[in-house]
């Protein structure tokens, strides 16, 4: 179980990370996103960690590389705990930037695993988009 106050200081982050894009307003983004991955830093390794605020960071991002790195410390913090809700939606985010990267192979790995994980959980949207990254990628 997340820290409320910590998920809704991680929600409002992402909501104005997001208004910050649309706008395209580089200085705003970067300060929101430095305010982001000071907030999932200081919280690493303790109670209050969780995947969802590393998931976020991963998703503001810029670089697919960088990405990637971060949304496997995401992974397995979502391993950690069995949240397999965070491990579907995580793996399809990774699977997603190894499309991207031209690492295809890794793709489908990511989103075997993915696959796996989202049989446990209740969100069709995301099954049904896991499933058809995969056909389209095999």
């Amino acid at each position: 179980m997340m820290n409320t106050k910590l998920y809704k200081s991680v929600l409002n982050l992402a909501g104005e990370l997001m208004n910050a894009a649309q706008q395209q307003d580089q200085v705003t983004f970067d300060s929101l996103y430095g305010q982001l991955k000071a907030l999932c830093i200081e919280h690493e390794n303790t109670e209050k960690d969780h995947p969802v605020q590393w998931e976020t960071l991963a998703d503001f991002t810029d670089e697919f590389a960088d990405a990637l790195l971060v949304y496997e410390k995401a992974l397995a913090k979502a391993n950690a705990i069995n949240a397999k809700d965070y491990m579907s939606s995580i793996g399809y985010a990774m699977a997603t930037m190894h499309v991207e990267l031209g690492q295809t192979e890794a793709a489908i790995v990511s989103l075997q695993a993915a696959q796996v994980s989202a049989n446990k959980i209740p969100d069709k949207a995301l099954k049904a988009e896991i499933a058809q990254l995969l056909q389209q990628l095999q």
